[in-house]
């Protein structure tokens, strides 16, 4: 687990390859929002970099209160504990509060990957999502800057009618191909002979 040595072998070069998506420029933005999203006892990282965004995050609380900053009442109980079963458990609320508040199961990372600091780039990538949701979603709870974040896509249903509806069914459209000018005239039947001249 946390004390677990050095990798070698493949397990290193897995290991180097997933370290290489982690983002510094993200992890600003990413802090940056935080702190404007979260209550100031959150604080901030003790230092820059991977190691201190880990460790700022592990516990669990300040996500917990980040997703109670957008969805109030997600994450019922934050407790804060030295205990690291307790810290894990934190963040598995976290996570299923970002379920709730309609972020892809695949879009989530592992408890694991924050708190043994394994992939922090899914991590980010996590975070991101919330982010990019709580743009979208735009009902007055995402406090921070509007182009930090990529706003997702929505729905955009269109009401035809029926006479519209119609209408569609006898036009044949230029993607399928046109049969205009073609025909069969000159076309022999099979098994005829080919006459050679």
């Amino acid at each position: 687990m946390a004390n677990k040595g050095p990798s070698y072998g493949l397990s290193r070069e897995v290991q180097l390859k997933i370290d290489q998506k982690y983002n510094p420029e993200l992890e600003n933005i990413l802090v940056q929002w935080i702190i404007s999203q979260c209550p100031p006892e959150c604080g901030r990282p003790e230092e820059e970099g991977k190691l201190g965004f880990q460790k700022w995050l592990k516990d669990g609380t300040v996500l917990s209160h980040l997703i109670n900053s957008l969805a109030p009442k997600s994450v019922a109980k934050i407790q804060t504990s030295t205990m690291a079963f307790k810290q894990m458990e934190q963040v598995s609320q976290f996570l299923k509060a970002c379920e709730r508040y309609r972020i892809a199961a695949a879009d989530l990372f592992q408890t694991v990957d924050l708190w043994e600091g394994k992939d922090m780039a899914t991590v980010q990538r996590t975070l991101m999502n919330l982010g990019g949701l709580a743009v979208t979603k735009d009902d007055g709870c995402f406090r921070g800057g509007p182009n930090w974040f990529p706003k997702k896509s929505m729905e955009n249903r269109r009401a035809f009618s029926q006479d519209k509806l119609k209408e569609g069914q006898s036009v044949i459209g230029l993607q399928m191909g046109t049969n205009k000018g073609a025909s069969q005239s000159g076309m022999t039947g099979y098994g005829m002979p080919r006459q050679i001249l």
